[in-house]
């Protein structure tokens, strides 16, 4: 276990990163198909959650050389919104709603995103909005707001993943950065 964490931080493990995410949505889509079959819909975001989970773990190690703090902030905060989730799963919601985590955690991968050398600014603009986005559900225009904010929060992580998978990051300037913070 040790030696993989090693490995992680000194890699930015990029298309890894994207297969997890990839397996997310997966998982976070497939979950719709069974609304009203509570073992089956629980059963599959807990899934979904535990994807999250590493997803957010993963994110630690590949940001961590852009800002080791805000990168470990916004880890904490995806790690507290999949808890919270997965409790809301067997009705022991804290009746806080998990995306007073998720909506900081894109905020802050966005920011991370902007600062980094290794990605495209424009996945982190990106995020940044999914994130205020996923906030806006907590507001009381939400009702006006959901569908679009949905659909816009999902292509913004959606393509994040897919660049992920596709392009990964550039490795070069992700080990120039992990050098500089080092």
């Amino acid at each position: 276990m040790m030696k993989w964490i090693a490995e992680a931080s000194s890699n930015p493990r990029s298309r890894q990163t994207g297969f997890v995410y990839l397996l997310y949505f997966l998982a976070a889509v497939s979950s719709q198909l069974f609304v009203g079959r509570i073992i089956l819909y629980n059963s599959i975001n807990l899934i979904a959650n535990f994807l999250y989970l590493i997803l957010t773990v993963l994110f630690y190690f590949m940001f961590k050389p852009v800002n080791r703090s805000i990168s470990l902030l916004a880890a904490f905060s995806g790690l507290i919104g999949c808890v919270i989730a997965s409790l809301g799963l067997f009705d022991l919601s804290l009746k806080i709603n998990p995306l007073l985590f998720f909506g900081p955690y894109c905020l802050l991968i966005g920011y991370l995103i902007l600062k980094s050398d290794f990605l495209p600014k424009v996945l982190g603009a990106l995020l940044v909005l999914a994130g205020l986005g996923w906030l806006s559900y907590l507001s009381p225009i939400k009702s006006y707001l959901s569908t679009p904010v949905m659909v816009f929060g999902f292509l913004a992580e959606a393509i994040l993943m897919v660049w992920l998978v596709v392009k990964g990051v550039n490795v070069h300037r992700w080990t120039e950065q992990a050098r500089n913070k080092s």
